[in-house]
């Protein structure tokens, strides 16, 4: 009898119900380091808006200039385009009508994924905005407000940013080093200006002199987002004392309630101990590996982890507390890096391995390496903050170990690149990631990880800093 063979047969039909049953792939994940429009002006859904009033973008960061553009930030009534000229300075675009807006109509604004950062990351989608025009054009003049420090103010401290309010929001396009100046005497000081909401700030380049008098001058250069300028020139003088400011912490706001918290993923290789709360926005649960997670009602709970777990598709009002919290994380993040005068720049060309660090403010252009045990060294009221242009990497069984006092609360790690922890590392403080945190088999941290994109995790244990 002649043998049957089947078993090519039955393997291809395997095949072909193997791939009827295949599962899609999950949905792109939102990437953590693509940049956000964090407000417009006018808001979404604003009525009365004057008729000769500019437009303007808030990035969460810095952007590529040449991708700021007429052709990716745009301005529609209906289906016309109006046209514009747009501008951008800072972390804003302004976008500026060739002639008034029509009054009562809708306005649609939108910035499309053309808009890149520097790192030449898009926007994960279109921002897409709407207003309404009133009747009439703005014909008011700004003011200025609560220049700090304080007009004839002395012993002020050496290293302060000198700032002034207005009495509106302004054309931050007008807000620069040529309207906003600082002197000793005759002799301009040099420094950056920086424009948000309705503040001006002026940092000096390097630290002021000793009881020495400076005057600060806001010119009416300065505009408003209609184009009228400031109601006249704003000048105040100070004179400084001998001493510096204090390094204050940075605030974390509402994402210094996780211990945990990521944008893209959260993954996990069983069994690590977790000791705080987690959270993950704005990817949802599915995203969050190795926990076995066990849901309830707008959280969820696991038995690696003392403390709940929160995803931004979890019931109310869970995704807009993860919202929030991951914007206060971005301002943190921000914070700490624009943090001006370091006392230590590029300290031990960024291998700070056996280094006892005392506190104050660092920072470094490039990546940051731990091959060996770092003691950092002052009281329980002492801030450092670590300014990292690259990556952070600590190696196998390296510790941070804190001594007189030090507290892990009060140690900031801003990381602009990735930070990785070593099998069996401990690790001290608050980590502030633009790109992933990476904890490798057995390692610890006593303190906060705070990512931008996601954090991974390999039997570690993680606890909240007292």
């Amino acid at each position: 009898m002649k043998q049957l063979k089947v078993f090519p047969i039955i393997a291809m039909l395997l095949v072909v119900f193997m791939a009827g049953c295949k599962k899609e792939d999950p949905p792109a994940l939102p990437n953590g380091e693509n940049p956000l429009v964090t407000s417009t002006d006018p808001v979404n859904n604003a009525t009365g808006v004057a008729l000769n009033r500019m437009v303007v973008a808030e990035f969460s960061e810095p952007m590529n200039m040449s991708t700021i553009t007429a052709l990716t930030f745009t301005l529609k009534q209906g289906s016309i385009a109006v046209p514009a000229a747009v501008n951008y300075t800072g972390t804003m675009a302004t976008l500026i009508p060739a002639s008034n807006l029509e009054p009562n109509k809708i306005y649609t604004g939108t910035i499309t994924t053309g808009a890149m950062n520097m790192e030449g990351m898009a926007m994960a989608g279109n921002h897409i905005f709407s207003f309404t025009t009133g009747a009439a054009s703005d014909i008011i003049l700004p003011t200025s407000n609560s220049p700090n420090p304080l007009n004839n103010a002395t012993d002020v401290v050496r290293n302060k940013v000198i700032s002034l309010n207005f009495s509106e929001k302004m054309n931050p396009g007008t807000i620069n080093t040529s309207t906003f100046t600082l002197k000793q005497g005759t002799t301009a000081v040099a420094g950056t200006v920086n424009y948000s909401g309705t503040k001006a700030t002026f940092t000096p380049s390097s630290v002021l002199a000793v009881a020495t008098n400076y005057t600060a001058t806001v010119t009416t250069g300065a505009k408003d987002l209609a184009g009228n300028a400031l109601v006249s020139n704003t000048v105040w003088s100070f004179t400084t004392g001998s001493t510096l400011a204090r390094l204050e912490g940075v605030n974390l706001g509402s994402s210094g309630n996780y211990v945990i918290l990521a944008k893209t993923a959260i993954t996990n290789v069983p069994t690590s101990a977790i000791t705080g709360d987690l959270g993950l926005s704005p990817a949802a649960a599915s995203y969050i590996t190795g926990f076995a997670l066990v849901k309830a009602t707008g959280y969820a709970n696991a038995a690696q982890v003392t403390g709940k777990i929160y995803a931004a598709d979890m019931a109310a009002p869970t995704g807009i507390n993860l919202t929030t919290a991951v914007e206060n994380m971005l301002t943190a993040y921000n914070d700490a890096a624009g943090r001006p005068f370091p006392d230590y720049t590029e300290l031990y060309t960024g291998n700070i391995g056996g280094k006892t660090l005392a506190p104050g403010l660092y920072k470094w252009t490039n990546t940051v390496t731990l091959p060996s045990d770092v003691t950092i060294s002052g009281n329980a009221t002492d801030i450092w903050i670590f300014q990292i242009a690259g990556n952070l990497t600590m190696s196998t069984g390296v510790k941070v170990n804190l001594s007189g006092g030090a507290l892990a609360r009060n140690i900031f790690w801003q990381v602009a690149g990735q930070a990785t922890f070593g099998p069996t590392s401990h690790f001290e403080g608050v980590i502030l990631s633009k790109k992933g945190i990476t904890f490798q088999t057995g390692a610890s941290i006593n303190g906060r990880v705070l990512a931008q994109t996601q954090v991974a995790l390999d039997k570690n244990t993680i606890t909240m800093p007292q």
